[in-house]
């Protein structure tokens, strides 16, 4: 399972051994749990069981919803009616599932933000930083689809436009738009052909996630020192680490007791907050909504696609220079997918070769405005494309890439980073005081 030291499962009486020989599962999972953690993981390395909770809830309240629901432009409206007024606990699933999704987001959000902070991306942990930005790609694939299925105004009209993007594409964009729709326009093979997906990604997601903790188990669990765990024996492994179970498993069942406490009070007393009202309203595609916006945890890449329109200089050169192939839509498309691109390829745009952003002080501060900026593209995206939103909006995006293609290559070569600690042994003794995981100490000042 890993490359750090330590004792496996021995399997002792007849029954145990006879089954490992055939099927070595409990092997494994007493490796996975019994697995060497670094001891000095803070309270950000929370989000991995918060995302498989959350998995878990939007694959079951998924599959018993979708035994109600009716994939037809004519009835999916009323059959999200019948599930909430008819079926036995019907409101309560679909409140689960819907705000559910809002809670996948916001714990991959923040679990993408420590990886980013930490350096989680760094050798040798590139592929498991690979693995995770497809995760997201999936998840924001599923839940655009899942957004489309109640077939209300945002549904419809919002398919209408991010389906609509992919005809900007040159020489292949009508083909393929009409592939997608199943028709010249949003209707009833576009609904069927997303509920069909929306069903079957989550366990494309669920396979993903297996081989994502795999990747880790394999290399190893990165800590906020970015220190790897000594591995010349298994003492001084042991000093390091700690199997995850019992410690960090119930450190995580703890956090995530918490999380479900705030969870079930928004579902049980505000499941509408993140949605949207237009969403009420059976589609109609003879009336446009005023306003389009999607999902809360899509604004920010809408406001990046918005951002470059025909008056921005730069979309204006490409466009002249492409003799009008790369126009404002098609770039906008370019821009879009280019922020979640930029993201995969951090371990190489990243050339420092401290991995904690605990011990880069020029980093700190960058990642930081990055930060803000995601709430700043978030709430642009969520305003109408005019006045000086369209302003706001191509300021963010241009930070998000500088960020990425700018700032870190750039601060890998000129900072100059803090004294990093010998051992991750050394660190935890640092804040905790040595003999703390035995529970013999206090922390220290």
């Amino acid at each position: 399972m890993s490359g750090i030291p330590h004792d496996h499962y021995e399997p002792k009486s007849g029954p145990e051994k006879w089954l490992d020989r055939r099927l070595p599962i409990v092997g494994l999972i007493y490796d996975t749990l019994m697995i060497p953690t670094p001891k000095n993981l803070n309270w950000m390395w929370i989000w991995g069981i918060v995302l498989f909770f959350a998995l878990v809830l939007q694959i079951v309240t998924g599959i018993v919803l979708a035994m109600h629901y009716v994939p037809h432009v004519s009835l999916a409206f009323e059959s999200v009616e019948h599930i909430m007024r008819d079926v036995n606990g019907g409101h309560f699933l679909r409140y689960l599932h819907s705000n559910g999704a809002s809670l996948f987001f916001i714990a991959v959000y923040l679990h993408i933000f420590r990886g980013i902070y930490y350096g989680s991306y760094k050798s040798p942990r590139e592929v498991t930083w690979i693995i995770g930005i497809l995760i997201y790609l999936a998840m924001m694939a599923t839940a655009f689809m899942g957004y489309v299925l109640p077939w209300g105004q945002m549904s419809f009209w919002g398919a209408t436009v991010i389906t609509g993007l992919f005809g900007a594409i040159p020489f292949v964009g009508d083909a393929l738009l009409t592939w997608l729709q199943g028709g010249p326009a949003v209707g009833n093979p576009t609904l069927t052909r997303f509920f069909s997906l929306h069903y079957l990604l989550p366990f494309v997601i669920l396979g993903l996630s297996i081989v994502h903790v795999w990747a880790f188990h394999t290399t190893g669990n990165n800590n906020p020192t970015g220190v790897e765990v000594r591995r010349t024996s298994k003492e001084e492994a042991e000093k390091d680490t700690l199997p995850f179970w019992p410690y960090f498993v119930i450190k995580d069942l703890f956090a995530l007791g918490i999380i479900m406490i705030v969870f079930f009070a928004v579902v049980g007393f505000m499941p509408n907050y993140l949605g949207h009202p237009d969403n009420y309203i059976p589609a109609d595609p003879m009336v446009t909504p005023t306003h389009i916006v999607p999902e809360w945890y899509f604004l920010p890449f809408y406001a990046i696609l918005r951002a470059f329109d025909g008056d921005v200089w730069l979309v204006q050169i490409l466009d002249w220079m492409s003799f009008g192939v790369i126009d404002a839509k098609f770039f906008g498309v370019i821009a879009m997918f280019g922020s979640i691109i930029v993201m995969a390829l951090l371990p190489w745009l990243d050339t420092s070769n401290v991995r904690s952003g605990r011990y880069r002080p020029m980093f700190k501060i960058a990642f930081w405005v990055f930060f803000i900026d995601f709430f700043v593209l978030m709430w642009a995206g969520a305003m109408p494309a005019e006045g000086i939103y369209p302003t706001i909006a191509l300021i963010g995006s241009a930070v998000w890439f500088a960020y990425f293609l700018v700032v870190l290559p750039v601060l890998g070569v000129i900072e100059k980073p803090l004294p990093q600690p010998e051992t991750i042994e050394e660190d935890f003794n640092a804040h905790y005081g040595e003999g703390a995981a035995s529970g013999n100490a206090t922390p220290a000042e």
